[in-house]
């Protein structure tokens, strides 16, 4: 426990300095931040659902109301391109709204502790295809576990694009749901994740 929370502090120390150094280079010189494409999330128009299936009743689904996160393209290379998404676990507006407390307690996300969920890609291939599918990090509770990604990109203007993509994960790999609801007989371990997300280019 210690070590996952000694983690979560790294990993928010971190975010938070990229953060501040980023936008003060910004404000300095918007031209040196990026040596690529910035293509910035319309936190409008995008969403992220999930999906946990339940036995015998309604699943479990819910949506994610406050995402924040941008994609980075290297127009040179075309293979160093990146991306970051943070999910604040607390922004959740679910089917089952009297359980929302629950979700969020440590028995589940533990959003006091642990208040993002965070999906990394680092140094993915892409050359204007329509459907990529790749390796992403993707942290919940501290933990952090490589899953498969399936991208689907539509250019709806010059310098506006949706990306749709879905990912599968273990809810028990993340610890989410402890003590009696660890018990995958009723509540399944399969967690689905669904993103769409609308970009623009800066």
């Amino acid at each position: 426990m210690k070590k996952q929370i000694f983690s979560l502090d790294v990993l928010l120390r971190k975010t938070r300095k990229i953060s501040i150094f980023f936008s003060f280079i910004f404000l300095l010189n918007p031209s040196i931040v990026f040596a690529g494409e910035r293509w910035f999330l319309d936190k409008e128009l995008s969403s992220i659902t999930f999906e946990l299936p339940v036995l015998l009743a309604k699943n479990v689904q819910g949506t994610f109301t406050s995402i924040e996160g941008f994609v980075e393209i290297d127009v040179d290379q075309k293979k160093n391109n990146k991306a970051i998404f943070f999910v604040d676990i607390g922004s959740i507006d679910m089917n089952y709204k009297k359980y929302k407390d629950l979700l969020l307690s440590n028995i589940f996300f533990d959003e006091r502790q642990f208040p993002k969920v965070v999906i990394d890609i680092k140094k993915f291939t892409y050359q204007n295809e329509e459907e990529l599918e790749i390796n992403v990090e993707l942290i919940i509770k501290g933990q952090s576990q490589m899953v498969p990604l399936i991208i689907t990109v539509k250019r709806l203007a010059e310098e506006l694009v949706q990306i749709q993509s879905e990912l599968v994960f273990s809810r028990t790999d993340f610890n989410i749901g402890i003590g009696k609801w660890s018990n995958t007989t009723i509540l399944r371990d399969k967690t689905k994740i669904k993103t769409n997300l609308f970009l623009f280019k800066e």
